[in-house]
């Protein structure tokens, strides 16, 4: 005998085990077989739309039995006037039902009187499937930064905030709400040359404008890509908060006592780090702070599209979840507002000098320093 080939061979061991089909699917079934044998169950089934249905020609079924007007129950259980009736309106939409289908929704309808708890059912599948579509904004926005990502990011945030509220709402707790689904792994931190000249930048104009330290308060360390340009952060907010002299060697020194230096990042690297200055230490932490709040929010998108994949988890379990998962977002997100809100309070009035550089609202607008001197601190 002919061996199989391995092409064949590997396509039959697809076709052995498909993808399982899922349960929301069978519910979906279940419903419109109940809506087909009993038309009166649609005033039990409590508010539905079409467009709850995960499958197509389903969604163009249960809308035209939402416009089609069922006949009496007599008329109903001697002719087949209804079933034929919502397949004429359903099939423009959904041209593969048949006659033959809506027989088979029929037929596996376990009870019709159950009809109330297929509906939730679907409207529980419905419920995770935009749940996990509004943590992909939320991933996109984060992922694909334009012309303002920072505002783009919140504002999609924002969305997925009011939808959790709304199925906190409509879907009511019950024993052991919390998920039981395992955080998903955090993104590794991005560590591009773009992200790293940033932090160096921000360092060297810290350390030639320390006066400017204070008011950065909502610059933290884990905003850093580089574990390296975070220890030296903390050691110029240290400096600086002690009221301590503040330039490139006190700030070796500082280095020096909490064992940063080592074979590789030694005195010649660490003065390389801080010695070249340019624009202001608020402008490049501004820049450092954005790309911790995009990164912030690709991790919550992460962890709800986890909680969305475990089917196990109940969608006020998904709730629940998904707004603990906002929280930390929620502290880098008021950070940021503080770090705006200092540029916008420093906005000068439309008369002022114009050689002295306006702060602007969004820092995603405000272009590169133009020269490589030091700038002088704000007076």
């Amino acid at each position: 005998m002919m061996a199989n080939h391995p092409h064949a061979e590997a396509e039959a061991e697809l076709l052995d085990d498909p993808a399982p089909t899922p349960v929301v699917h069978y519910a979906e079934q279940a419903l419109l077989g109940a809506l087909l044998l009993v038309p009166e169950r649609l005033k039990t089934i409590g508010p539905l739309e079409p467009e709850h249905f995960a499958n197509t020609a389903h969604s163009a079924l249960f809308a035209a039995m939402c416009t089609v007007s069922p006949p009496g129950p007599e008329v109903h259980r001697t002719s087949p006037v209804w079933p034929n009736q919502l397949l004429a309106a359903a099939q423009p939409q959904a041209r593969a039902l048949t006659a033959a289908y809506l027989h088979l929704l029929i037929s596996v309808c376990p009870v019709d009187a159950h009809a109330p708890a297929y509906a939730q059912m679907v409207r529980s599948g419905h419920a995770r499937r935009r749940l996990r579509q509004h943590a992909g904004f939320l991933a996109q926005a984060a992922r694909t930064p334009g012309p303002d990502p920072a505002g783009v990011v919140l504002a999609r945030a924002d969305q997925l905030a009011v939808y959790i509220d709304e199925l906190a709402t409509t879907f009511p707790s019950h024993s052991g709400s919390m998920p039981r689904t395992s955080p998903a792994p955090k993104p590794a931190a991005e560590i591009s040359t773009e992200a790293e000249d940033q932090e160096r930048m921000l360092l060297a104009t810290a350390t030639a404008h320390p006066e400017e330290l204070p008011r950065m308060r909502w610059l933290h360390e884990s905003d850093f890509t580089v574990p390296a340009h975070a220890a030296v952060f903390a050691c110029l907010t240290t400096l600086a908060r002690r009221g301590a002299p503040v330039d490139p060697i006190t700030l070796l020194w500082e280095a020096q006592q909490r064992g940063l230096l080592h074979k590789g990042f030694g005195p010649a690297e660490f003065f390389d780090l801080v010695s070249h200055p340019a624009g202001t230490p608020e402008h490049w932490g501004r820049k450092i702070l954005q790309r911790a709040l995009l990164s912030q929010a690709a991790s919550v998108a992460a962890r709800i599209e986890a909680l969305t994949a475990d089917q196990a988890t109940s969608v006020h379990q998904l709730a629940t979840g998904s707004r603990r998962a906002l929280t930390a977002f929620s502290s880098t997100r008021a950070r940021w507002h503080q770090a705006t809100s200092d540029s916008v309070e420093k906005t000068p009035v439309p008369h002022a000098t114009p050689s002295r550089t306006p702060s602007v609202r969004s820092p995603t607008a405000r272009a590169g320093p133009a020269s490589l001197t030091p700038a002088r601190p704000g007076r």
